[in-house]
């Protein structure tokens, strides 16, 4: 017998912050009109709620209840929806949600690492806020569990075979969102030491722009940063200014040198932006208004930096990240699978600008400022990030206007200090470029002068000129240092004036044996520092 009423919408449960608004909707059909009913249960008392009489029930959500929706016709036939829970978080952190908020999934507790003794019991948590209510699934070293899809997770009597990586997935109808991973040791501390088969660093400055405002902290930053990972054992490529074509270059050649156990580093300042969790580098010769084809996706390098079975993966995006093109489409970018290797750390939360400091003619990142202090800790990466964070979130100058985010999937407790046992000889050509030797260079005239080459980035070179004793047929002589030109044009300026004091020092450093030195990285520029 077909039932009189018949429920065509039912309510849905959601979870949500304190003061959400949002509606519940319950539609259902019959041959004569219907009347509706909301109730609302809290504590175990069931109530009534007055004037809600529509099949739309709006909700300003305050603390956590059941609802659901009666309905009737003329002949008094009755039937209720399904019961739902509007679960509510009242401690929310302020700006997590975003402004065009959607209803996908959030997570707004991770769980924490733990050790725990063989027989006692382990619950980790998770919690995420959503429209509808986030499912939830837990994973331990990448493998599903099948029982356990609630924000518990509850093992009652663990056994050592219990140990590993935990992390859980929160999703619904909208999207989905991982938690950190986090390490669990049944029985025993964990003594494992960890170690790289190499360490390699890509760092990338864009200060001067084509089409947009010129910045002053990266090439500072840049450098700053390069003496620190060298000294923590890096292999590092530095790199100035670089348009579409150079950045592709060298990361397509940092991504070639990766392999299996290789602590790999990813570092970039300049005009950068994020829409729906997606980063885009922009290059020097990016136009007004970029797209995502005219910049590097950070996400496509984390992805094959990801194929090489590195053993940790850190990327660092000194960068802003509004978004200023709404008219334009996304990359297609596919998710990054939970490998447990994979570290950011943002220099700004979503949707939030990264400031630069400025001291006289001294200018650099907030970020780095904090990050320079504490990167040569010996602790885990995240741990370290979160001194990183907790330093510049006191910071009195960017209070309301700059927090650092961290993001990671690290199942292991690595260190950018750990050692290396290297396996390879690839890592070995990163970043070990020709520095050129001094020269002293006499001039027809009599004239000596010492050059010094410093090569203070990857593609920028220092060029240091000084005169030497003058003979003392001469009272007076001048040097002029010019980028470099074609070998028989200085030739035949020498020949035709062996007795100018004006002399062109670039005579014995040619083109060539410049291009020698970023042969590694397939670059064609050249900068120069003229000193």
């Amino acid at each position: 017998m077909q039932t009189a009423i018949v429920i065509t919408e039912q309510p849905v449960s959601v979870s949500v912050p304190v003061g959400y608004s949002f509606t519940l909707h319950c539609r259902a059909e019959a041959h004569t009109s219907l009347q509706y009913q909301w109730f609302c249960q809290c504590q175990s008392v069931c109530r009534q709620i007055p004037g809600a009489t529509k099949q739309e029930l709006p909700i300003t959500a305050q603390k956590t209840k059941l609802y659901t929706c009666r309905i009737n016709d003329l002949y008094r036939n009755v039937i209720f929806s399904d019961w739902v829970k509007v679960e509510v978080h009242p401690c929310v952190a302020r700006g997590l949600l975003p402004q065009l908020w959607q209803g996908e999934p959030i997570i707004i507790l991770n769980p924490t690492e733990q050790k725990v003794e063989v027989g006692k019991p382990l619950q980790l948590q998770c919690a995420a806020i959503g429209v509808p209510a986030p499912s939830y699934q837990w994973y331990r070293n990448g493998n599903l569990l099948e029982h356990q899809k609630k924000k518990k997770l509850w093992i009652t009597h663990t056994k050592v075979s219990d140990s590993g990586t935990y992390l859980c997935c929160a999703s619904n109808s909208h999207g989905e969102h991982w938690t950190n991973a986090v390490d669990i040791h049944i029985g025993t501390c964990c003594s494992e030491k960890f170690f790289a088969t190499g360490k390699l660093a890509l760092l990338v400055g864009n200060n001067h722009y084509q089409h947009h405002p010129n910045l002053m902290a990266p090439v500072t930053d840049v450098f700053e940063l390069s003496l620190l990972l060298k000294q923590l054992g890096f292999q590092v490529v530095s790199l100035l200014d670089l348009n579409k074509a150079e950045m592709v270059a060298a990361v397509s050649r940092f991504l070639q040198l990766l392999e299996k156990g290789v602590y790999a580093i990813f570092y970039y300042a300049g005009h950068g932006y994020e829409h729906l969790g997606r980063n885009y580098m922009v290059p020097v010769d990016a136009p007004q208004l970029y797209a995502p084809e005219n910049c590097i996706s950070v996400q496509r390098i984390l992805q094959k930096m990801q194929q090489q079975q590195t053993a940790l993966n850190l990327i660092l995006l000194d960068t802003c990240r509004k978004w200023y093109n709404p008219e334009c489409a996304l990359s297609q970018v596919q998710p990054l699978e939970p490998w447990g290797n994979t570290v950011y750390g943002y220099a700004t939360s979503e949707d939030a600008e990264a400031y630069e400091l400025q001291n006289g003619e001294f200018s650099s990142g907030i970020f780095m400022k904090y990050l320079k202090k504490h990167i040569l800790q010996e602790k885990k990466v995240t741990h370290m990030l979160e001194d990183v964070l907790e330093d510049l979130g006191r910071d009195p100058v960017v209070t309301g206007k700059q927090v650092m985010e961290i993001k990671h999937t690290l199942k292991e407790a690595r260190s950018l200090t750990d050692p290396i046992c290297p396996t390879g000889a690839a890592t070995e050509r990163w970043g070990c470029s020709r520095e050129p030797p001094s020269e002293t260079v006499t001039f027809p005239c009599g004239v000596q002068a010492e050059l010094r080459f410093h090569r203070l980035f990857s593609n920028v070179l220092s060029v240091c000129a000084k005169l030497q004793d003058l003979p003392a047929h001469l009272t007076d002589a001048q040097l002029m240092l010019r980028q470099p030109t074609e070998v028989d044009d200085v030739a035949s300026l020498e020949e035709s004036h062996p007795d100018q004091m004006d002399s062109l020092l670039t005579s014995v450093y040619k083109q060539e044996e410049l291009d020698c030195i970023f042969q590694l990285c397939g670059l064609q520029k050249i900068q120069f520092f003229l000193l």
